[in-house]
């Protein structure tokens, strides 16, 4: 990408959107080391050098340049997680240059990379107690599209489920299309290739989550609830130990007991493949989240949201 002035009124730098390179990475790291710093801080400073080693043909990682690499003024990473579907994270605007009407810039460029790539929409997460990010992303064409929170029942060797549950995708998916939970989420789960991103759940997922033994569909007087897979990672804490992560692509289920039978089947499942802690993307809502609490299965505290943008509108550009 070529570079693109912005701010021109501005007297006092010369900004500038282009492709993040290494030298990038000290700048990134010194302005979001004490982001959300009392919540959970950020997560940037730790892989901003892995993004940006990581660009390629379906991945963009775009700062604003200042006066010509002497700083960073904001940071934004585009991915295309399918043929027509985009997900754009990581957005920071450093406070140092806040008011100089950055962030929509590089939204538009980042939109624009999408879709010379063949995108349609682009979605973005923000945490719903982030006001400051879901303003922003209004206002650079993000409309609101749906809400989840994570279902996180602790790993469990002897856990054992009081239904059968089996591993067939083609009973998943017509669950799946036929749900509440699919209508609630717009058809979204977690993605199982780019972490902590929002896509489109495929019966080829079902079918990679079935071949990996990854995939519970409880089936008691007919199908009654699902869930799948996506993935796994390890992450070092603080104190030096490595906690391994599974992230499921989605949950849905018909009443509490289907939720017990899939929940021990997800617990039992976790434990034998050596997983610490989980999480299952689930509908926000007080059915969902009341029927959680009531088959005494974690659910996290607050909800997060996902927005989309329309790419095929070009007034965003």
């Amino acid at each position: 990408m070529s570079r693109r002035e912005i701010a021109r009124e501005d007297p006092d730098h010369e900004f500038a959107i282009r492709q993040a390179r290494e030298s990038d990475v000290e700048h990134v790291v010194r302005f979001t080391r004490d982001t959300w710093g009392d919540r959970h801080g950020d997560y940037l400073p730790d892989v901003f050098d892995e993004m940006v080693a990581g660009d390629g043909p379906d991945q963009r990682t775009l700062v604003v340049d200042v006066d010509d690499g002497d700083d960073v003024a904001g940071v934004l990473q585009c991915v295309m997680l399918s043929d027509t579907e985009a997900w754009a994270q990581a957005m920071r605007v450093n406070p140092d240059y806040r008011g100089r009407n950055l962030s929509p810039e590089l939204s538009r460029a980042a939109f624009r990379w999408a879709r010379d790539r063949g995108a349609v929409v682009c979605r973005n997460m923000v945490f719903s107690w982030n006001v400051a990010g879901l303003g922003q992303s209004r206002s650079v064409g993000f409309g609101p599209m749906t809400e989840f929170r994570w279902l996180q029942p602790d790993p469990d060797a002897d856990a054992d489920p009081a239904l059968d549950v089996v591993g067939d995708p083609d009973a998943a998916w017509a669950y799946w299309t036929a749900s509440d939970a699919r209508e609630h989420l717009r058809g979204l789960a977690m993605d199982d290739e780019e972490s902590w991103a929002c896509s489109e759940l495929t019966r080829a997922d079902l079918r990679n989550a079935a071949d990996r033994d990854g995939l519970f569909v409880v089936a008691d007087g007919g199908t009654r609830a699902m869930s799948a897979l996506a993935y796994t990672y390890d992450r070092e804490t603080d104190d030096g130990e490595t906690v391994t992560w599974g992230i499921y692509h989605v949950a849905g289920w018909d009443d509490t007991e289907a939720l017990d039978a899939l929940t021990d089947a997800v617990a039992r499942d976790a434990a034998e493949r050596g997983i610490d802690e989980t999480r299952i993307l689930i509908p926000e809502g007080v059915r969902w989240v009341s029927d959680a609490a009531a088959a005494r299965t974690p659910v996290s505290d607050e909800p997060d949201f996902v927005l989309a943008a329309d790419l095929t509108d070009d007034s965003l550009y």
